[in-house]
């Protein structure tokens, strides 16, 4: 997630290449199988570059390799919601997050995990010249931010723990209290609903609620925006509509 600036040639390249990978995984999960030449036509990437990023990706146990089409791997479970395409849930979204853009001010966000990341769906960005954007494609920690402690928190426990390890490694040391880490997550499945500011960029406030169906968690939907515009009466605000649009969602499923 960025405030509207101009990045870095160098961070841009990453993200781009980021960007694909994590296209290409969610291309897989949408179709359960799916050949190396389909994912070259559909992602308009040469086909060398589709073999480089599966072999990576099959080493790391993301990606499986299924006689001459591709499924995902056993370390890469989305959830039960997967089983509703990316594809779908970004079109039936899409009205539900321009309303809820125009309602709060802000900028809303649909977000879904793969593996230990959060990765954007779809953005309706706000009208205001000073906002916060989350680029579809663009993916972050799970640990960090609201948006990923939704996702975190109805991930599965092995999910859980490689987080956690993983924020220990990027802190240089273990998380110090993880019982009090873990009852944080409890709250936010049994409260619905998680708020941080300043995560992941300073200046921010961000709310988001899990997108659940009876067969698992299919997203997160998010609003975001700077701290100066976003106070207690806007949040109480997007904490009743976040809840609403989420059940609106998945009505229209």
């Amino acid at each position: 997630m960025t405030t509207a600036r101009d990045r870095p040639p160098e961070e841009a390249a990453d993200d781009s290449s980021l960007a694909r990978g994590l296209r290409l995984l969610l291309t897989i999960s949408d179709r359960g199988e799916i050949r190396a030449d389909e994912l070259s036509v559909l992602l308009e990437t040469p086909l060398s570059t589709v073999y480089r990023y599966l072999r990576t990706l099959t080493e790391f146990g993301f990606v499986d390799r299924r006689g001459s089409a591709y499924g995902l791997g056993p370390r890469l479970v989305i959830g039960g919601g997967a089983i509703v395409s990316s594809e779908r849930l970004i079109r039936l979204a899409d009205p539900i997050l321009r309303l809820l853009s125009e309602e709060t001010g802000e900028t809303a966000v649909l977000c879904r995990r793969v593996g230990t990341t959060a990765v954007c769906l779809h953005e309706i960005q706000s009208a205001h010249a000073l906002r916060v954007t989350m680029a579809p494609g663009s993916a972050g920690p799970l640990h960090v931010g609201a948006i990923g402690e939704v996702l975190l928190a109805y991930a599965p426990p092995d999910v859980i723990e490689e987080v956690a390890f993983a924020a220990g490694q990027e802190d240089g040391q273990p998380i110090n209290d993880m019982e009090a880490w873990l009852a944080d997550l409890r709250q936010v499945v049994s409260a619905g609903i998680a708020r941080r500011e300043g995560e992941p960029e300073s200046g921010t406030v961000t709310i988001a609620v899990p997108i659940l169906r009876d067969d698992g968690i299919l997203g997160a939907l998010g609003v975001t925006g700077p701290e100066e515009r976003c106070g207690l009466a806007w949040g109480k605000r997007v904490s009743r509509l976040l809840p609403e649009a989420a059940r609106a969602i998945v009505d229209n499923l």
